[in-house]
């Protein structure tokens, strides 16, 4: 159990609670995470901002929403993949995709699966995907600025699962439909 502290906009620290009140206008509340990493407005300003920036690359947002969910898929973050089950919904990606990219099986789409693929690769190998890993991303219609905003979008996952693995983040109540338990191993 956690003595990471989840704040809210009342008693957050003063510099965290610009961020917070951007997550509120956007998201309608603010999410646990951010509420944990609101203890550092470091942290806090540093995921809010290259969030902002990951969301505005040549990447779709569903294209984004895949990035964001498969990387918590691989990094076992239960909080992130229910979050990003209801963001990818959201921006349209189907039901059968979300419900693949959860139990860390196929997508029927080339490009979405490929995009997948990449991305746990470069996740399961600490960023050292083999050359062939790259050029199967390439040649399904991505490029190369593509692979670098992966990357992106990776790092700030990852920013964020970790936190919730430190604190052991609560789900916030809108997040409870899609709560995920984790990859079964079979």
């Amino acid at each position: 159990m956690s003595t990471m502290e989840v704040y809210n906009l009342e008693n957050a620290p003063e510099e965290s609670k610009k961020y917070m009140e951007q997550a509120k206008e956007k998201f309608g509340f603010v999410p646990n995470v951010l509420g944990v990493m609101a203890e550092s407005p470091a942290v806090i300003g540093g995921y809010m901002t290259l969030s902002g920036i990951f969301a505005s690359s040549s990447l779709s947002a569903a294209e984004c929403q895949i990035i964001l969910l498969s990387a918590s898929v691989e990094n076992g973050c239960t909080y992130c993949v229910a979050a990003h089950s209801g963001g990818a919904a959201a921006v349209g990606v189907e039901a059968s995709v979300i419900t693949a990219l959860r139990s860390d099986a196929p997508v029927e789409d080339a490009r979405l699966e490929a995009l997948r693929r990449f991305t746990q690769k470069i996740v399961t190998s600490h960023g050292w995907p083999e050359d062939d890993d790259l050029q199967d991303f390439l040649d399904t219609g991505f490029s190369k600025a593509q692979a670098l905003e992966v990357l992106l979008g990776i790092t700030v996952k990852t920013l964020s699962n970790y936190v919730n693995h430190l604190a052991h983040t609560p789900l916030d109540d809108a997040l409870k439909p899609m709560a995920w338990e984790g990859r079964s191993e079979s």
